[in-house]
């Protein structure tokens, strides 16, 4: 292969891999969206989204073992594939999380926790998962450290959101009201597992400027 087209191949991949982000990005503000919302018609299409970002974690997996199986790159253009490779497996897992949102939505009836300001903490990883991403376009390895930085922000955030619906619970009268027991402790559940997907987002972040960080300067601080 000529060397220019190679080159396009590796800029065709960081362009790829970018729209991922961002079709990635939409689905979790959908999701969060129709959370809020309690839109079973968008959580629907959060759903069914994820077929779109399967498919084109498959695709952009075969371009990235192509590359190394048919040019043998080595050095920094090895790492860019490998780092681009470990990047969409992380989007892809997004994307499921923000499936998950979708399933939530089409169960949640009423907000029992309005203290529990779940799209705050939805804006939050997705500031985070922009930055991470305009990291990788960039190649800004002090925009990696910031994500690592805001992570742990946003883990205090998701334990005082936890908390708070736990003692929201305890100290509510929820419990002593004419509710089924099952029902109420559903809703908790599926509250705290949302906190719980938010706050995993945020580490598929991480994870990305971590790569990133591998990728352009070789260094593996950030990497878990």
């Amino acid at each position: 292969m000529p060397r220019n087209e190679y080159q396009n191949k590796l800029s065709g991949l960081r362009d790829d891999v970018l729209y991922m982000s961002e079709i990635v990005a939409e689905q979790l503000r959908s999701g969060l969206d129709a959370l809020e919302q309690k839109d079973e018609e968008l959580a629907q299409e959060v759903i069914e989204g994820d077929r779109e970002v399967n498919q084109m974690y498959l695709d952009l997996e075969g371009e990235c073992v192509d590359l190394i199986a048919l040019q043998q790159p080595v050095a920094g253009d090895l790492r860019f594939i490998a780092a681009s490779f470990k990047i969409i497996t992380d989007l892809e897992r997004i994307a499921d999380l923000a499936t998950n949102l979708g399933n939530y939505a089409t169960e949640a009836e009423q907000d029992l926790f309005p203290d529990v300001d779940v799209q705050r903490l939805g804006d939050f990883t997705l500031a985070m998962l922009d930055d991470a991403m305009t990291a990788y376009a960039d190649e800004d390895t002090d925009l990696c450290y910031r994500v690592a930085d805001d992570d742990d922000e946003m883990d205090d955030m998701c334990s005082a959101a936890s908390e708070l619906v736990v003692r929201d619970l305890l100290e509510s009268d929820l419990l002593d009201e004419d509710q089924d027991a099952e029902d109420l402790m559903q809703d908790v559940s599926r509250l705290l597992l949302t906190i719980r997907d938010l706050e995993r987002v945020g580490d598929h972040a991480v994870n990305i400027a971590a790569r990133t960080l591998y990728m352009v300067e070789n260094d593996d601080e950030l990497l878990y």
